[in-house]
């Protein structure tokens, strides 16, 4: 296998540079070598010491950043770019195993039987410049009827969630349907969100990306999109609530297409995106017009690079 130096910057906290997806993925089919100076860097969103590497960057962000190609040379990410230099990888992709949402075996009529409780919500972090449309939302249905919150902000069911996807799931086991807003609507942008209620069954009601229906059977959840007006949502999800028949139309379709994985869960195809980076020849942005590089911005690098920004975000479980 060829030989790779490569080395990570700037993902969350306790990240591990060895047990991590792409580290075992791109382990598959090159001998990684993780070094100080690395050949290759990939790095997130979280961090600056990105800019102290002059070696080929390779960013990735699973939420709604736009990579700059002022300080990257290759991008993966959630973001719906017309660019040879990025490939779309929802977060969602890495985030868990595609055959736990396939609905072969599934057995509608017993599921539903175990659904003990309406809706669930789950929100740690609030901008109501940002924000305020899933809480207004969260607000609005609990009129229809009460919906438990088990995040830090607007609890009301005095205990608050553990973090970790795993302890979310099984808060959202029992529920019929969950609150599965992203923090932005824009196009591409698909997180967690959507996939983990649909492991275990819940119904999402989706907002986010405009597009999702692309990526997932639109006829097995509620996607916002769909409907003319927030009260038509609504309406929707107090019809479903209300007849079981209606309700089980929507479980008995898959929520992929033809109950096959979609492209972005293929892992050849990020791999083959890897080898173009790894055999292309190129000057990497961060030495383009190093022969003009002065202290004094070697400083302001270093200043960035010490200015962390660690964003709250729980440990994914790769795939």
């Amino acid at each position: 296998m060829k030989k790779i130096r490569i080395d990570f910057c700037d993902f969350h906290e306790n990240y591990s540079k060895t047990n991590n997806f792409f580290y075992k993925l791109l382990s598959k089919r090159f001998d990684l070598e993780l070094c100080d100076q690395p050949d290759f860097l990939i790095y997130d969103c979280y961090g600056h010491e990105h800019r102290l590497h002059s070696g080929v960057r390779i960013f990735y962000c699973g939420e709604s950043d736009i990579p700059d190609y002022r300080e990257c040379d290759y991008s993966l990410g959630s973001s719906k770019l017309d660019d040879p230099r990025h490939l779309r990888v929802p977060l969602y992709a890495i985030w868990g195993d595609p055959e736990k949402v396939i609905k072969r075996n599934d057995d509608p009529e017993k599921i539903l039987a175990a659904k003990t409780k309406f809706c669930s919500f789950i929100v740690s972090g609030y901008n109501p410049k940002k924000n305020h449309n899933r809480v207004a939302f969260f607000q609005k249905l609990s009129q229809y009827k009460r919906v438990d919150s088990a995040g830090k902000k607007f609890n009301n069911m005095g205990a608050i969630l553990p973090p970790g996807p795993l302890a979310k799931m099984d808060f959202l086991r029992p529920y019929k349907f969950n609150i599965a807003f992203e923090n932005r609507s824009l196009a591409g942008y698909t997180t967690e969100k959507i996939f983990e209620p649909m492991v275990v069954r819940c119904m999402p009601i989706y907002w986010g990306n405009p597009l999702v229906a692309q990526e997932f059977n639109p006829k097995s959840f509620i996607n916002y999109f769909d409907f003319p007006s927030e009260d038509a949502v609504i309406e929707k999800i107090i019809e479903l609530d209300k007849d079981d028949s209606k309700y089980l139309e929507y479980m008995r379709q898959p929520y992929f297409y033809n109950d096959q994985p979609n492209k972005f869960f293929n892992r050849e195809r990020i791999l083959d995106f890897f080898e173009k980076i790894f055999t292309t020849r190129i000057t990497p942005v961060a030495q383009v017009g190093r022969k003009s590089f002065s202290f004094g911005r070697l400083f302001g690098r270093w200043k960035l690079a010490k200015r962390h920004h660690w964003h709250p975000m729980r440990p994914p479980t790769w795939s």
